[in-house]
């Protein structure tokens, strides 16, 4: 609904800057914005972009001071950019609904109660939900599952039997946990499937992103640490330890057995190696190809990945090349001219 900017600010507890009579009925980025709209810009910096923007007021920093429109001066830009939008487009409240009739729940499956199994998700023999869990349509929670309290597994997304969720965690739409490993012994008969009996556990606080893949464990779990975030479409392969409060972007590929200390980054589409070790708070920086162990705390770069700093160097040097490679041109050339005249009077003196 429209709200005048003096009411506006009163709810971001924001101090005003020639509001007037404005009034705002919506929020949009600085190049989308119309005259009816309210935008942000988060840096004072930035101020110089507002000039291009037909947005009818702003949010910014602190100490902007007047604008070429009205303006809201806060703290903190992007917290009341998101609650203004959430003023003028409010997300809906979820209703519990308990666990729907068009639910495919096996008899066996335990479901405590507050949580919500929506229509056409599949809950499968043994599998545990606990209180609070919200299992949207078309999800599948295979035999075994054990689903901690708070947890929302998104449409479509499939656990595989056995796979543990801890509490509060998200499964985006289309995410694959537990399959089985890609671990294949070849011999002269063609490829043949290991054993592949372990399970898939989240620690609480995960957050898996759409069509992401994570695979179950040979023996035992593959194991995605607490507080992890991982974005879509990133594979996780088989034995994977991932440490706690990790940040893995989109497109990352980590091959089997791999480890993870805590915080550590992976940018996109890192790809790493089986059977290495990434260290604490270290961050491989995006398109990296990580090969051996990485230690704690450094950031590299590159394939095969190496600390930031040599390949900012080996880079620097690559840009030199064609220069480089005229000065040798020319260096032969002046070389070859000595050496024959150095010839000529050797030939003189005889």
């Amino acid at each position: 609904m429209p709200i005048t900017l003096d009411e506006l600010a009163r709810t971001l507890a924001a101090a005003a800057v020639h509001a007037g009579a404005c009034v705002v009925s919506g929020a949009a980025t600085l190049d989308t914005a119309g005259p009816g709209d309210v935008t942000l810009v988060d840096s004072i910096d930035k101020l110089p972009l507002l000039a291009k923007s037909r947005a009818g007021a702003v949010i910014v920093p602190l100490g902007s001071g007047p604008l070429d429109r009205p303006s809201l001066e806060v703290a903190d830009v992007h917290a009341a950019f998101a609650a203004t939008i959430l003023h003028f487009r409010p997300v809906r409240a979820a209703v519990r609904s308990g666990v729907s009739p068009q639910a495919a729940v096996d008899p066996t499956a335990r479901i405590a109660a507050g949580a919500d199994v929506h229509a056409f998700a599949t809950v499968g023999p043994d599998a545990e939900i606990a209180a609070g869990c919200t299992i949207h349509s078309g999800a599948r929670i295979g035999a075994g599952c054990r689903i901690g309290a708070g947890s929302e597994i998104f449409p479509n997304a499939v656990l595989y039997d056995g796979t543990r969720v801890g509490e509060r965690c998200i499964v985006h739409a289309g995410a694959v946990l537990g399959a089985h490993g890609f671990g294949y012994k070849s011999g002269p008969a063609g490829h043949v499937l290991s054993a592949q009996l372990g399970w898939v556990e989240l620690g609480d606080d995960v957050e898996i992103g759409a069509n992401t893949t994570i695979d179950r464990g040979t023996y035992g779990p593959t194991g995605i640490g607490f507080g992890t975030k991982i974005d879509n479409l990133v594979m996780i392969a088989h034995n994977c330890r991932i440490g706690r409060h990790a940040m893995i972007c989109s497109q990352v590929g980590v091959a089997g057995s791999t480890t993870t200390g805590e915080f550590v980054v992976m940018a996109g589409q890192v790809g790493v190696r089986d059977h290495v070790h990434i260290g604490d708070r270290a961050i491989l920086g995006a398109r990296s190809g990580v090969s051996s162990d990485i230690p704690a705390g450094i950031t590299v770069l590159g394939e095969p990945a190496i600390e930031l700093r040599d390949r900012k160097l080996q880079l620097a040097t690559m840009s030199k090349l064609p220069e480089m490679r005229k000065t040798l041109k020319d260096l032969a050339v002046r070389v070859a001219t000595l050496e024959g005249d150095r010839g000529l009077e050797t030939t003189r003196a005889a």
